[in-house]
């Protein structure tokens, strides 16, 4: 009964674990957060010019853009290097 629950849970974890380093959910999860956090914090915030607002809305976008890029090309050298390692060890 305990190795069925250990492999459940790992089996869980691993799923998980393929669920994350996915970078389009990553980004799509990042996004959806980031939005509902302007939608309910920006009508409340009358400290800031609404210029300010939007480039706030910019900046951040462009960050999850560059993240984007940048956790697809990490995950592409991975995948290379995966390939690399079971080429070489074949040889």
């Amino acid at each position: 009964m305990l190795t069925f629950v250990f492999d459940y849970k790992h089996q869980q974890t691993a799923y998980i674990m393929r669920f994350i380093k996915n970078p389009n959910i990553t980004i799509a999860v990042l996004a959806i957060y980031t939005a509902i956090m302007y939608i309910y914090l920006f009508p409340k915030n009358t400290e800031m010019s609404n210029t300010e607002k939007w480039i706030t809305v910019g900046i951040s976008v462009g960050i999850l853009i560059l993240l984007w890029f940048l956790l697809r090309r990490r995950n592409k050298l991975r995948k290379e290097r995966e390939e690399d390692m079971r080429n070489s060890s074949r040889s």
